[in-house]
């Protein structure tokens, strides 16, 4: 059974993911498609520094950011300076460390999906006097439908499966900044195996089905479009 800690937990995990993907939507729908559009020849700098949490290790990642957010980092001091507190072991925190966790894996798919549209749909839609904001809107979102639902699924699932990064940046207080994959290291180290597996299997299988829905939507919609 899960306890009262659990749920806390869980419901922080679930609050964490939500606020973060809506966050990398906002930021990412604009960012991939400048990027998708983008002649800039050294845009592969901007690429790269985008996917570097997919290869630095998350540790790494979240020992910066908590120099970043702490009470003598840039943005830490700066909150103080304007009368707040510092970000580190906060909520707050934790969404911004998520956030440029998660980026890669919802600009990726947005930019791939902003590419594949080509430039043909939105020189027709130019010839009828559309403005540039019409034919994103009226174009380009639609057409890249499916490019949304899947950066919108692999941002929820890979927030709600960070351990490095949140446990560096927030720590591990209960009720506070304790995520699920914090509780299930904490349930392992007191030997508690049957709680462990209860939150294990509980992700494993919120995983599974919304890896269904992005494979099974997305199908539908290529049919749908042949």
């Amino acid at each position: 059974m899960l306890t009262e800690s659990d749920l806390l937990a869980l419901g922080i995990t679930l609050k964490l993911a939500l606020i973060t993907t809506l966050i990398l939507l906002l930021l990412g729908t604009p960012l991939a498609w400048w990027l998708s559009r983008s002649q800039w020849r050294h845009k592969y700098l901007l690429e790269a520094v985008i996917a570097l949490p997919l290869v630095l290790p998350p540790t790494v990642l979240g020992f910066y950011l908590l120099l970043l957010l702490g009470p003598h980092g840039a943005i830490g001091g700066l909150m103080q300076s304007l009368g707040g507190g510092p970000l580190a072991f906060t909520f707050s925190g934790l969404v911004i460390g998520s956030v440029v966790y998660s980026l890669p894996f919802v600009v990726q798919p947005l930019q791939d999906a902003f590419s594949a549209v080509g430039r043909r749909p939105l020189e027709v839609a130019a010839t009828l006097r559309a403005s540039p904001l019409d034919r994103f809107l009226t174009i380009a979102v639609p057409l890249a439908r499916p490019g949304f639902l899947t950066a919108a699924v692999l941002g929820f699932a890979h927030t709600i499966g960070e351990f490095g990064v949140v446990l560096m940046i927030g720590g591990n207080i209960p009720g506070e900044t304790q995520v699920l994959s914090i509780a299930i290291y904490d349930h392992v180290e007191s030997l508690e195996y049957a709680q462990a597996h209860y939150l294990s299997a509980g992700l494993l299988l919120l995983s599974f089905l919304l890896l269904i829905a992005v494979y099974g939507l997305n199908g539908r919609f290529r049919v749908v479009q042949t």
